[in-house]
């Protein structure tokens, strides 16, 4: 049989993200998230509309500021449903095909997550001193 290397976590769970971000409705940005607890998946997300709601790809973007506002970004909807589903997040890491904007970061720090991991930077730097005042970890793995 021949020598085969495994990924490692961060990659393993970020390709899982990036499958999670083929599943958006909104074609503005696709974005995916996957929660995670000693190596074990916990809940995932990507960006969509309301459940039950039209979608940005089936009715077109609700834009205000130049953002699209129908949908609910990625991360949120996956502690949305960790919570749905009764799952703890306390000392959780979550990885994010790009990091959070400021209202996302927000519901992250107050959910319990300890690290962020993220695959490209999207736009607010507010973040990094938000989450080391925080005690939470932030990793680009855009590098990676």
């Amino acid at each position: 049989m021949a020598d085969r290397k495994r990924i490692d976590w961060d990659h393993y769970f970020m390709e899982i993200a990036k499958v999670a971000a083929t599943r958006a409705t909104c074609d503005r940005k696709h974005v995916g998230a996957v929660i995670v607890k000693s190596k074990r998946l916990l809940s995932t997300g990507y960006n969509g509309s309301i459940s039950g709601t039209a979608h940005c790809d089936e009715v077109g973007h609700m834009m205000e500021d130049g953002h699209c506002v129908r949908t609910i970004h990625a991360e949120a909807n996956a502690i949305v449903q960790a919570a749905r589903n009764g799952v703890n997040l306390d000392g959780s890491w979550i990885y994010i095909t790009s990091s959070p904007c400021w209202p996302c970061f927000k519901l992250i720090s107050n959910s319990g997550i300890k690290k962020v991991l993220f695959g490209e930077f999207y736009r607010d730097e507010r973040i990094f001193a938000a989450a080391k005042e925080a005690g939470i970890e932030l990793v680009d793995l855009s590098g990676k």
